[in-house]
């Protein structure tokens, strides 16, 4: 059971980030979005760090399994458009409904990591499906620096995602195409 609170006040917590920043991420906060009687997440997290921690375990947690779903519903990646096709999906699932509450958390919990390194550790890029995906693809057209190439590919379409939850917008797949074709080079 504490474990399932845990979880619970977790979510609740990524919620708070997502409606109101990291300014408005109190334990009565959370308390209150997850309908909890006052005190109960200062019970489970007493310190705003241990709070945070379990926030940005739990939002990796949830990345972690979506992007493992949508690469497993995707075709083996041989082609460039197959690859755009995928990377547009990623960056729409960024940008709309719960994808995008957790990409405003993800980056307030990004810039918050730059002070604290236990955060910065929990959210470090990390060995997944799609990283892997776009390694292979990058070493199968003849890519000799994948690794590198993959990171900063990726890193460029958080960029994107970045640019367009500030500014408002889509990412346009012909942004995708150039950025392919630019690790490609």
């Amino acid at each position: 059971m504490a474990s399932d609170r845990r979880t619970l006040l977790a979510d609740a917590a990524l919620d708070v980030l997502a409606d109101e920043g990291m300014r408005g991420l109190t334990h009565r906060a959370v308390d209150r979005s997850a309908a909890m009687p006052p005190g109960t997440t200062s019970a489970y997290f007493r310190t705003r760090a241990s709070l945070l921690t379990a926030l940005v375990t739990r939002l990796v947690q949830i990345d972690q399994a979506e992007l493992h779903e949508m690469v497993e519903e995707l075709p083996p990646l041989r082609t460039v458009e197959e690859l755009v096709d995928g990377m547009v999906m990623l960056t729409r699932a960024r940008l709309t409904g719960q994808g995008r509450r957790r990409s405003l958390a993800r980056h307030a919990c990004a810039i918050e990591s730059v002070r604290d390194p236990e955060l910065r550790e929990i959210l470090v890029p990390r060995e997944n499906a799609g990283r892997e995906a776009v390694r292979l693809f990058l070493t199968a057209h003849g890519v000799t620096d994948a690794e590198n190439r993959t990171h900063t590919l990726l890193t460029c379409i958080d960029g994107l995602v970045f640019d367009r939850l500030v500014n408002g917008g889509d990412v346009q797949r012909e942004a995708l195409e150039g950025l392919v074709a630019a690790a490609l080079r």
